[in-house]
C-alpha cells in the first residue's frame, strides 16, 4: 500500500522521439504546424457540416462526430509532445499519465467504433437504398454515436482499471512520447508478461472486433457494387474509398502497437506519431478532397463571404 501511495506521488520521464537537442527544436515548429492544422480541419468540418442545411444527412452527422474525436484524440498526445520539444527535462506526474492512457483509449476506442458506425451507414446507403431514411433516422443516429461513446468510456475504464493501482518503482521512463499503456506497465514492479498480454487483449479484442465488422461490411457494399448503374456504382465507391483509406491508417498502426508488437523502438514511435498526430490531421483532408458535396460545401460558405 505504501509502494502504490509513493507511486501516486511521482511523475514519469518521458525520452521523447530523439536524443539530439538540436533536432528536437527543429521539430518544434512542424509539429506545432501540423497540431494547428489538425484542429483547424478537424473543426472546420465540424462547423461545416452543422452550419450547411444540406449536409444535414446521417453520414455528415457520423462525419462531424469523427472530426470532433480525432481533434481530441490530436489533443490528448501533441500539445505535450510538442511543448516537450523545447524542455530537457520531459516530466508527466502520475495522475496526468493514468489520463493520457484514460483519453487516448476513450477517444481511440469510440473512434474505433465510429468507423464501424458509418460503414454501417453507407451499407444500408448502398445496399437498402430504400429503407434508408427509415434506418437511418435522427433518433438512431444519435443513438449510433451514444454507443460509441459508451463503448470507448468502458473500453478505457476497463484498461486503467487494471493499472491504476500497481506500484512503480525504480526508474519511471517511459521510451515514448506519452504514456502508451504497453511501455507504462513494463515499469510496474509486479509486472508479468500474463499482465501485459491481459492488458493488451483487451485492447486487442475491440481493435480485431471492429476490424472484421469493417472487412465484412466493405467488401459485401464492394460486391453490391456491381449490380448498380456506372454513374451510382461510381459516387459510391469514391465515397467507400475514402471511408476505407481512413480505416487503413487507423486500424494499422493499432494493429502493429497491440497486436503485434515489433518490440522495434523507433517503429513504435513512428506508429505512436502515425497513429496520435498524422492520421487525426489526414482525415478531414481525405474526406474534403474526395467528396464533392463536401467540396460543394466549401465553394458556397466562400461565395457567401466573398460576395
Amino acid at each position: 500500500m505504501e509502494e502504490a501511495n509513493q507511486s501516486a506521488m511521482s511523475e514519469f520521464t518521458f525520452q521523447g522521439l530523439c536524443e539530439s537537442r538540436e533536432l528536437q527544436t527543429l521539430l518544434f515548429l512542424p509539429f506545432s504546424v501540423l497540431y494547428l492544422m489538425t484542429v483547424v480541419g478537424n473543426l472546420f468540418v465540424v462547423l461545416l457540416i452543422i452550419t450547411d442545411l444540406r449536409l444535414h444527412s446521417p453520414m455528415y452527422f457520423l462525419l462531424a462526430n469523427l472530426s470532433f474525436v480525432d481533434c481530441c484524440l490530436s489533443s490528448v498526445t501533441t500539445p505535450k509532445l510538442t511543448t516537450d520539444f523545447l524542455k530537457e527535462n520531459k516530466t508527466i506526474s502520475f495522475a496526468g499519465c493514468m489520463s493520457q492512457i484514460l483519453c487516448v483509449h476513450f477517444f481511440g476506442g469510440g473512434e474505433m467504433v465510429l468507423l464501424v458506425t458509418m460503414a454501417y451507414d453507407r451499407y444500408v446507403a448502398i445496399c437498402k437504398p430504400l429503407h434508408y431514411s427509415s434506418t437511418m433516422d435522427r433518433k438512431k443516429c444519435i443513438w449510433l454515436v451514444l454507443i460509441s461513446w459508451i463503448i470507448g468510456f468502458v473500453h478505457a475504464m476497463s484498461q486503467l482499471a487494471m493499472i491504476l493501482d500497481l506500484p512503480f518503482c525504480g526508474p519511471r521512463v517511459v521510451d515514448s512520447f506519452f504514456c502508451d499503456i504497453p511501455l507504462v506497465i513494463k515499469l510496474a514492479c509486479m509486472y508479468t508478461r500474463t499482465l501485459g498480454t491481459v492488458i493488451n487483449a483487451d485492447s486487442g479484442t475491440l481493435a480485431t472486433s471492429c476490424f472484421i465488422l469493417l472487412l465484412i461490411s466493405y467488401t459485401y457494399i464492394l460486391l453490391s457494387l456491381r449490380l448498380h448503374s456506372k454513374d451510382g456504382a461510381s459516387k459510391a465507391l469514391s465515397t467507400c474509398t475514402s471511408h476505407i483509406t481512413v480505416v487503413v491508417l487507423f486500424f494499422g498502426p493499432c494493429i502493429f502497437i497491440y497486436l503485434w508488437p515489433l518490440s522495434i523502438t523507433w517503429v513504435d514511435k513512428f506508429l505512436a506519431v502515425f497513429y496520435t498526430v498524422i492520421t487525426p490531421l489526414l482525415n478531414p483532408a481525405i474526406y474534403t478532397l474526395r467528396n464533392k458535396e463536401i467540396k460543394n460545401a466549401i465553394k458556397r460558405l466562400l461565395n457567401q463571404h466573398l460576395h
